[in-house]
């Protein structure tokens, strides 16, 4: 049995968040939810292992059939050599074809956008950057959803007191 939960652990902590784009839920209805790989240089890994990373001012782009994020803020590492990567430079996603061009037929409508919602490391220990296709929520939207998210919060509270 320890060892099965050793196991368990071991893969709660190579699953670990680096970063959470929080803000995205709340101004994004988002639609589908993908995951793509990334390609990193060496030093960006081991700054995103040491520090994590910023996908506050991130957005995807389809370009020339490939899939870009751009705006997305590693770190440099310190301990690097002098040829260290630059922080906010664009990074290539790494997607299938199909789903290339699933999110670009959707991104073609009016109002659809590529956001970024989660960056972590997956089992295998690659970093792996979870995007949703969505669309933008007016101010009567977002008053709507914090309205039904505090509803729900209450019912909860409720039903937590009734049950203890």
């Amino acid at each position: 049995m320890a060892a099965a939960r050793n196991k368990k652990t071991e893969r709660a902590e190579a699953r670990r968040d680096i970063a959470r784009n929080r803000r995205a839920l709340h101004r994004y209805e988002i639609t589908d939810r993908y995951e793509a790989g990334l390609m990193l240089f060496g030093s960006e890994v081991k700054a995103l292992r040491d520090r994590g990373a910023s996908l506050g001012e991130a957005y995807g782009q389809i370009s020339n059939g490939e899939a870009w994020i751009i705006g997305m803020h590693i770190p440099e590492y310190t301990n690097a050599s002098m040829n260290s990567h630059e922080p906010t430079r664009t990074r290539k996603l790494l997607l299938n074809r199909r789903e290339i061009e699933r999110i670009a037929d959707a991104v073609a409508q009016k109002g659809q956008t590529i956001v970024p919602l989660r960056l972590y490391f997956s089992d295998g220990g690659r970093a792996k950057l979870e995007i949703g296709v969505g669309r933008g929520r007016s101010n009567v939207d977002k008053r709507h959803a914090i309205k039904e998210r505090d509803a729900r919060r209450e019912a909860d509270r409720a039903m937590g007191t009734r049950r203890g």
